[in-house]
């Protein structure tokens, strides 16, 4: 069972970058996905979460109108497209998966986790 983080990497602000989040070993329609970043000196923070069970979707306020998440069960992947990015955007990324999770933002919530991607945004 594992989770696969990709797609970070070094972006100008006002860039865009799709991070990705692939299962192996399970399958992903069952769960919900949250992701999460962590910034150097800083805790984990919550980014953004979709249900399993009707795609709904919820944004930290950081992010809110920036980022868009998204699920493609087919592929058995989690999209994060991160759009107009900001320096203060600049972390590692993680993706997580969980069943029937009651608090989304709270990272013990989730069973899974992916070994994060970075991403930085400077110019």
């Amino acid at each position: 069972v594992q989770l696969q983080a990709s797609g970070g990497g070094l972006v100008q602000p006002g860039g865009s970058l799709t991070l990705s989040c692939a299962a192996s070993g399970f399958t992903l329609d069952y769960y919900d996905i949250g992701w999460f970043r962590q910034a150097p000196g800083r805790e984990r923070e919550w980014v953004s979460y979709i249900s399993t069970s009707d795609s709904s979707a919820a944004y930290a306020d950081s992010v809110k109108g920036r980022f868009t998440i998204s699920r493609d069960n087919a592929k058995n992947t989690v999209y994060l497209q991160m759009n107009s990015l900001k320096p203060e955007d600049t972390a590692v990324y993680y993706c997580a998966a969980g069943e029937n999770i009651v608090v989304v933002t709270i990272d013990v919530e989730y069973e899974y986790w992916g070994q994060g991607t970075l991403v930085t945004v400077s110019s």
